[in-house]
Order: C-alpha cells, then structure tokens, then sequence
C-alpha cells in the first residue's frame, strides 16, 4: 500500500483537478481501475469541485456564438478523464491503453539487467514512461531520483523500505527516497513508471551497470 501519504493526496488531487502530467493522469486513472482503496476520496475531491465551480462567479464569454457552435458541432464522443472505467479483464487497464496498447503481448522488451527488462514509450509530456519487468525475488539496483516517480504496480507485487505493494497500489518516490525495490516470491512483478527528472544509481553494482541502462 502507498506510504508516501501526502505525495499520494497530492497526486490524487492533481488527478481530480487534472493537472497531471498525460502519463501520470493515466497511471491514477489505472490505479482507480485496479483498486477501490481511493475512489471514494476522489469522488469526494470531484464533488467538492464541482460545488466550487457552481459557486463562482460567471464571466462573460468573448464571441458567444463562435463558441457555441463549435461546441455542439463537435461530434467527438464525450468522456470523462477522471471516471474510472472499470478493467475489463482483456490484459491492461483501460487508461492505460492509449499509451501501451491492448495487451503486454509483443511489446518490444529490452533487457536491463539479469531477469530485470524494460519497455519504453519514450517521453509524453515531459515524463519518461514505461513497463518493467522484475522476475520474481530478483532486486533492482539501489536508486535515487533527481525528481519524481510514479510506480503502479500491474502483477505481482515488491517491497522496498517504504512498504509492499501489489496490483493497484502506487509507489511514490522523490530525491528523498534510496530504495532497492526488491520482487515478491512466486510471481514475476510488472510495473508501469512514469518518471520526471533523472535517476540516478546508488549501489555499487548499480553504478558498475549504469553504462548499459541509458
């Protein structure tokens, strides 16, 4: 479960207001999917939003009409960002679809280091995102960040300093955290990251490997 209690408020309430980066509003959107532990607070964060909206003052709109046409000339399909849509069980949460696709199945996996692999998306909106891969009781190397990361966990589970999490939780970490998430027993872990800012390894066999993970 999440320990980083005031970073995950925070995350959460980006979500609501949806501030957040496009990965990271996909990754709270997934884990609202996987687990039901903060979507009553989220509901909550919308309630009070929308309350707020309804009490503020109106402002005029500039070019009435030109606004409203394009409004209803618009035939895209309505959805909402925040809703989360129930996983359907055919592989990833939904919103995580537009950025890995439908299914784990081909994606195109690169190995880090023995039984750690690593698939990325590149950079969306300032953030590197991808999946990881740990085979089941293998370490990551010791790490830090120079800004944020985001892991939700996808299968399987890891423990670190900070706690253990599963399918559905979120673990947060900044350059504060110098963290060996280390796999569960039993069950290869798959995660999907979304990462703001550089990291950076700490351990001595993860300085010796960093040439090959860049």
């Amino acid at each position: 479960m999440e320990k980083n209690v005031t970073g995950m408020d925070e995350l959460l309430a980006g979500y609501a207001a949806g501030t957040l980066s496009y990965p990271a509003q996909a990754l709270v959107g997934a884990h609202l999917e996987l687990s039901d532990l903060n979507r009553g607070y989220v509901s909550s964060l919308e309630s009070l939003g929308g309350v707020s909206l309804g009490d503020a003052d109106p402002v005029a709109l500039s070019d009435r009409d030109t606004s409203l046409s394009a409004i209803f000339d618009d035939e895209t399909p309505f959805s909402n960002d925040n809703e989360p849509i129930a996983n359907d069980g055919a592989g990833l949460p939904q919103s995580l679809r537009s950025i890995v696709g439908n299914s784990m199945e081909g994606l195109p996996w690169k190995a880090l280091l023995p039984g750690v692999k690593e698939c990325k998306f590149g950079e969306i909106d300032g953030c590197a995102t991808s999946l990881l891969w740990v085979r089941a009781g293998r370490a990551m190397p010791s790490h830090t960040h120079h800004g944020t990361e985001l892991t939700l966990v996808l299968q399987g589970g890891f423990r670190d300093d900070d706690g253990h999490y599963v399918a559905g939780d979120v673990a947060f970490a900044d350059d504060d955290v110098d963290h060996k998430p280390i796999a569960d027993e039993g069950e290869d872990c798959i995660c999907f990251a979304v990462t703001a800012g550089r990291l950076e390894l700490t351990g001595p066999v993860g300085r010796w490997f960093a040439p090959f993970m860049r």
